[in-house]
């Protein structure tokens, strides 16, 4: 079983904050004050999932994609903030959909205060996100943010609806992970590209049609990488260890979740092993995990579903191609890099 060391990994986090090191900080500054409320239990647990432990790595690409493009103004700290905010509060509300007890490696908040605080503190991140987003005052930004939160939504439903259902195809996960993980990436790497496309337009003139290019560029960046993530994570579901995921091997099964290796076992293995799959999710079950991962390593599927991360970020490192050389896209691009070498 592979397992990925801690200490590189978080150097190699260590080193993408360092690239926009003042910057990082300054949003974790503006996360910790924007955290504040009257209500103790809200702040409790507001800090408490924020100050887990988390790679931060939604916020880093808008910071990232903002620079790349040649950004020098502040607004892109506070879409930053507004992106962990969004992304904090839906973690809050997967835990309890999904019963979690561990995530980040320590106790789900919903596991140490219940599920009612944890979804009522999660509807206050959401709603302080759009409290600072309206300070912004950028209503494309303002569609862009909106139209994710919806999709992000929609994702968590579908991923519901779906779970305990053996006869997902790859084509039904990759919309899943696309509305769930890819499309918050794909508007910090296009929210960055956008506030600099305003500077620019601020101080050079109208450039509409070059700037929208660049931001569908940037946007096609943060899906892809996105999709690489999220696949490298459904990958260390079956081949990683507690210290290095934040959470117990062989959750998906246990929810009930048909993810890339084990939909690809299921098409290439014999009935018997088939149906040892089906069974697992079906009564969401991780009892034969031992013999169903034994299965998908088996039929490759762990290689197979690896061959797509990485496949998917040489996609998000080709979407940087318009960007000048710089600094920043060369971190963007061991970002992308990064998203695989966790699983390869």
């Amino acid at each position: 079983m592979l397992r990925v060391n801690n200490l590189d990994f978080w150097a190699s986090m260590l080193s993408f904050h360092k690239a926009v090191e003042s910057d990082f900080s300054a949003v974790n500054d503006l996360i910790i004050t924007n955290l504040h409320s009257d209500v103790g239990l809200v702040e409790n647990i507001g800090h408490y999932i924020v100050g887990s432990g988390g790679k931060r790595l939604r916020p880093v690409v808008v910071l990232l994609s903002a620079l790349a493009n040649g950004y020098k103004g502040k607004q892109h700290l506070t879409m930053a903030a507004v992106i962990e905010f969004i992304h904090t509060a839906t973690l809050l509300h997967d835990d309890v959909v999904d019963v979690s007890a561990l995530r980040r490696g320590r106790e789900t908040a919903n596991n140490q205060w219940g599920n009612a605080p944890s979804v009522l503190v999660g509807d206050f991140i959401y709603s302080r996100a759009f409290q600072m987003l309206v300070s912004v005052g950028d209503m494309p930004i303002m569609g862009i943010i909106a139209d994710a939160t919806n999709v992000i939504s929609e994702g968590e439903v579908q991923q519901m609806s779906n779970a305990g259902n053996s006869a997902i195809d790859e084509a039904t996960y990759y919309d899943v992970i696309y509305r769930k993980t890819a499309k918050l990436f794909e508007a910090a790497a296009r929210i960055g590209a956008m506030l600099a496309a305003k500077e620019r337009a601020a101080v050079h003139g109208d450039a509409k049609s070059r700037d929208a290019d660049i931001g569908n560029a940037m946007a096609a960046y943060g899906k892809h990488l996105g999709l690489a993530f999220q696949i490298a994570d459904d990958v260390l579901d079956y081949q990683g260890d507690i210290e290095a995921t934040g959470k117990n091997i062989g959750d998906d099964l246990a929810e009930g979740k048909m993810t890339l290796p084990l939909i690809h076992a299921r098409d290439h293995l014999n009935e018997e092993q088939k149906q040892l799959i089906c069974s697992a999710i079906k009564t969401k079950s991780a009892e034969h995990f031992e013999s169903i991962l034994a299965a998908v390593r088996q039929s490759s599927s762990l290689d197979y579903s690896i061959m797509q991360a990485q496949e998917q970020a040489e996609l998000a490192k080709h979407s940087l191609a318009q960007l000048p050389e710089s600094d920043f896209k060369t971190v963007l691009s061991d970002l992308a890099n990064f998203a695989v070498s966790r699983i390869s």
